[in-house]
């Protein structure tokens, strides 16, 4: 039976970039004012801020494995998608009603533990779905689409904290966390009701040697582990612009260039990563860190500002979407979850110590010594791939 198909693109990519788009709308609508409500609103300190903001970045890819082996055995994707967009979503509206650094923290961990669940049950519903040889379309789509959430999001923040700009801001921040919890609802409903399992469609008999006792692969993921030690948390270039004298308005705004610069350049990227080389691609992306990396060091006027948070969306753009790509076309078809799973759980548990560091640069040198450090660690990694790595 031919694959429905929508705009060249199959239904169920098609689907799972709309529940993506929604849900991630849903989280970016808090994500920008996060580090002023941490550090204004509950009083925490800089460090303490890097630390918690790394951790939450960290702690959802220890399940991404665990829940992508899982999903390989029973050949059922969806049930653990939907359940990872509930947690998520429940966990964002409940933000509304936290009092401490403890409750905070503890929401966002279930927020985090909700991505674990879905992440690589969704990236490899997303590649058994995708025509053959065609994943990094597939991939570029659904960031795509994920980040015009993340641009909707900030925007749609900007508009609630404008109209509740008559009440405590510390009340205006609860009403938006309240508000954040419809468009994960709406996904989560979409998942449940129109999205559809592949996995019974692939063959369970395992053939041949697991990818991951690949050489090439197992390289690949130490260079993963290495410049994940220099991908800081969002949240220290919203810092960035603070200490530049710009608002939290303001901030928002930049964090909506970036996300737009992301989602213009995830398909194309995607895309083209399919006509040549995916470790190419994948090479480029960390020296595209490392200049970002040095623009926000040392920005000091606004055109230098934008062009670090524009290299640093074309960044995230490559290396939020072109890994995956590369790990499921190296995967057999019986362990796409597992490999993917292997991948972001990798990244995740050296991404918390890159928020840690640059913190405690921040706080015992600067803002700028942190991001020179994250450059350093990016150029690296550059070098590294483009040695060590076959295509």
């Amino acid at each position: 039976m031919k694959e429905r198909k929508i705009f060249g693109i199959n239904w169920n990519v098609f689907l799972l970039g709309i529940v993506s788009f929604l849900n991630d709308m849903s989280s970016e609508m808090i994500a920008p004012i996060v580090p002023t409500y941490l550090t204004d609103v509950l009083g925490i300190g800089k460090a303490a801020s890097g630390s918690i903001m790394g951790l939450i970045e960290s702690l959802s890819s220890l399940f991404k494995v665990l829940f992508g082996y899982v999903s390989d055995i029973f050949r059922k994707r969806k049930i653990f998608v939907a359940l990872g967009y509930l947690l998520s979503t429940i966990s964002k509206g409940a933000l509304a009603f936290t009092r401490s650094w403890w409750d905070f923290l503890t929401l966002r961990v279930l927020d985090r533990v909700g991505k674990g669940i879905r992440t690589a049950p969704r990236d490899a519903l997303i590649a058994e779905s995708s025509e053959k040889g065609k994943s990094g379309k597939s991939f570029g789509f659904h960031r795509m689409m994920d980040t015009l959430g993340a641009v909707a999001g900030p925007l749609v923040a900007i508009g609630l904290l404008a109209l509740l700009k008559s009440y405590p801001i510390k009340t205006a921040y609860r009403y938006v966390f309240l508000l954040s919890a419809v468009p994960g609802i709406v996904g989560v409903l979409l998942v449940l009701f129109l999205v559809k399992d592949k996995g019974e469609e692939v063959k369970k008999k395992i053939k041949g040697i697991s990818a991951l006792k690949s050489r090439n692969l197992r390289t690949f993921l130490v260079i993963v582990a290495l410049a994940a030690l220099g991908r800081y948390s969002y949240a220290f270039t919203l810092w960035k612009a603070k200490e530049l004298g710009y608002s939290v308005l303001q901030g928002l705004g930049f964090y909506a260039v970036f996300n737009a610069i992301y989602a213009l350049s995830a398909y194309p990227i995607g895309y083209y990563s399919d006509k040549v080389s995916k470790k190419a691609v994948i090479t480029v992306g960390f020296g595209v860190a490392a200049l970002a990396s040095l623009l926000f060091a040392y920005s000091k006027s606004l055109p230098m500002l934008l062009l670090a948070f524009v290299f640093y969306g074309i960044y995230i753009a490559i290396e939020d979407t072109i890994p995956r790509a590369y790990m499921a076309d190296l995967a057999g078809e019986f362990e796409k979850g597992t490999v993917i799973g292997a991948y972001h759980t990798v990244f995740g548990i050296f991404v918390f110590p890159a928020s840690v560091i640059v913190g405690y640069l921040w706080q015992a040198y600067s803002l700028k010594v942190g991001f020179i450090y994250a450059a350093i660690i990016n150029i690296v990694a550059m070098l590294l791939m483009a040695f060590l790595v076959k295509d």
